[in-house]
């Protein structure tokens, strides 16, 4: 469905000073296929199949930026991009947490057991646990999550640590999507499990937050190195 293929490569012309091209190549453009691998465990409404660039050319006028390989977290353009995507990965697991309570919510009031007085699952101690740790996780992360975007619309000038604050952002969405979505499926018992429920599927996406980007490895790396005030490129050298 896209217009224009956002893409980086690398240019290793000088082996000395290697770069990174941010370019968008146009749709009508020619040297490129796309090839149905989306066979995947969650995500799958995104059709995020491959696209192979086989003599495919950008025109100058698409070339949006060229930085030195490496971290860029200074680069205005690369942060923006950034932010952009992180931040919009975000929301879309926070929207699938606020989904999975709604269900969860919607569920356990029609669901009864003959060992509740009152019928109703939704007056067992532990069901009502279950439901304020998940609303609790999504209430935390919500004013978060606009937090950041209200800084980044309004000019905040975080400096370097800009960086830290997005990908630490995403990853705590995330990882509370994922304690709802486990909780979700542990109240709604064993319909959770079939595609009728709508528990199942979104489990599954839930799952993928964890490898969509950034990685949790990357963003503890990220977090962890700016805070302690050390460059992102540098290897760790031990003993």
């Amino acid at each position: 469905m896209w217009s224009f293929l956002g893409l980086h490569g690398m240019d290793t012309s000088d082996l000395a000073a290697p770069k990174i091209v941010h370019a968008f190549m146009p749709r009508a453009t020619e040297g490129y296929s796309i090839k149905d691998t989306w066979d995947v465990l969650g995500m799958r409404a995104t059709a995020s199949h491959d696209t192979i660039l086989e003599g495919a050319v950008v025109p100058d006028r698409y070339i949006a930026r060229v930085v030195p390989a490496g971290f860029a977290g200074a680069d205005l353009f690369v942060l923006a991009v950034f932010q952009w995507a992180l931040t919009g990965f975000a929301n879309v697991y926070y929207g699938l947490a606020r989904h999975m309570v709604d269900l969860t919510l919607a569920s356990v009031k029609k669901k009864t057991s003959l060992g509740i007085s009152r019928g109703s699952m939704m007056y067992h101690p532990a069901v009502q646990q279950g439901i304020a740790q998940m609303v609790m996780e999504i209430e935390a992360i919500g004013p978060y999550l606009d937090r950041l975007a209200e800084d980044w619309t309004s000019g905040v000038d975080h400096g370097m640590a800009w960086p830290l604050k997005i990908v630490a952002a995403k990853h705590r969405a995330v990882e509370s999507a994922w304690k709802v979505a486990d909780t979700a499926l542990e109240l709604a018992g064993g319909f959770g499990i079939f595609a009728a429920s709508g528990i199942e599927r979104l489990l599954r996406d839930a799952r993928l937050g964890r490898i969509h980007p950034a990685s949790p490895a990357l963003a503890h790396e990220i977090v962890g190195k700016l805070s302690l005030g050390v460059n992102p490129d540098e290897q760790p050298r031990w003993g």
